[in-house]
């Protein structure tokens, strides 16, 4: 099967009719608790994902400890049936506050559930959250009006990943983590003509790279070639096993899998669903009773593929469709998982792949 190639941006921003807006809250000398002494000064944020117009969508959760709001709505059994945007956000639990902020900026822009009375909306705000707090200052958590900063920065230009928004004091294991994304346009088959993309916020307990070869779990040989990489030396992998383990109980892979292809609200489960495979294949474990992964998936529906024709009555029209959807779903998740690593930039002393790999990359 020849692999999907990236969208002209290679990032979420390739699903015409998203936003994607980050806030972080970062000083330069920050700290991380080391269980004697408390963290200081602060490392966190939150990012917005807005949807132009609104987008059928659905949920996984596959960790054993997700903070999550609004998830219960996106059942494919239940009555609503469209979004205006996701919130991906640092903080814990206490981080669900930012969704407040998201809705009252959409409120004020029109956006929601129409109830009636003029200007009377509800904007539906699924959410998630990362386990972020030993970093810094606990009580330093993305608020309502952190929710609403990253909502109005929401932009279709440009994309930062690495160490921003939701994904500043992520970590990936013992390396830095952050925010990836990655995107995939399908020229081939039933589902061709369609763009499948993801973004990832990285803090898993799991790692993200082979402790045999060094290189990530999700980069393929032609990916290396790709990003530039190549085995690291011996001494940087006896360097990183040395490193051992996270050590923190609370952790976290939080994410969206976008298409434009028009879906269903059960089929953008499954490509929630498709879109966890990606994380088994760029981290290693994954789904532990230690993280909380979950990954919402939107269809803002705005591509027209083809009729498919030849599936039996028992089958839903799209399936081939959703087929191809869903591979690419897992491409696309993976590589935005090694995207969120080898884009991260080192806060509290937190080492990269790039301090602790360095003969990994090409001259």
């Amino acid at each position: 099967m020849t692999a999907p190639r990236p969208g002209p941006t290679d990032s979420l921003l390739d699903i015409v009719g998203l936003r994607v807006g980050h806030r972080q809250l970062l000083d330069p000398d920050v700290t991380v608790a080391d269980g004697t002494n408390p963290g200081i000064g602060s490392a966190t944020g939150c990012t917005v994902v807005i949807a132009d117009g609104t987008a059928v969508a659905a949920v996984d959760v596959r960790g054993g400890g997700p903070g999550t709001r609004e998830t219960d709505l996106l059942d494919p059994s239940h009555s609503v049936q469209r979004i205006d945007a996701v919130l991906l956000t640092g903080g814990s639990a206490y981080g669900l506050a930012a969704a407040d902020g998201v809705m009252r900026y959409l409120e004020e822009h029109g956006r929601g559930i129409p109830m009636g009375a003029p200007g009377a909306v509800v904007p539906i705000v699924p959410g998630a959250v990362i386990f972020d707090l030993p970093v810094g200052d606990w009580n330093t958590r993305p608020s309502a009006d952190d929710g609403y900063a990253a909502a109005a920065a929401a932009t279709a230009d440009t994309l930062p990943t690495g160490s921003v928004g939701a994904g500043t004091a992520a970590r990936a294991g013992i390396l830095k983590g952050g925010v990836g994304t990655a995107s995939a346009h399908l020229t081939h088959g039933a589902a061709a003509g369609v763009t499948v993309a993801a973004l990832v916020v990285a803090n898993p307990v799991g790692s993200v790279f082979d402790p045999d070869s060094g290189l990530p779990w999700g980069v393929t040989a032609r990916g290396a070639t790709d990003r530039g990489l190549r085995p690291p030396a011996e001494v940087d992998i006896a360097a990183a096993r040395a490193l051992g383990d996270k050590g923190t109980v609370l952790n976290t892979t939080i994410g969206l899998v976008a298409t434009d292809a028009p879906l269903s609200k059960a089929a953008c489960r499954r490509v929630a669903v498709a879109g966890h495979d990606g994380l088994a294949h760029a981290i290693r474990p994954v789904h532990s009773p230690l993280d909380g992964d979950t990954l919402f998936a939107m269809s803002t529906g705005t591509a027209r593929p083809a009729p498919s024709g030849g599936v039996p009555d028992a089958f839903p029209a799209d399936l081939p469709v959703l087929a191809a959807v869903c591979a690419a779903a897992t491409d696309v998740v993976r590589r935005a998982v090694v995207d969120a690593v080898l884009s991260a930039t080192s806060i509290a002393g937190i080492p990269t792949y790039r301090d602790v790999f360095p003969s990994a990359f090409r001259a």
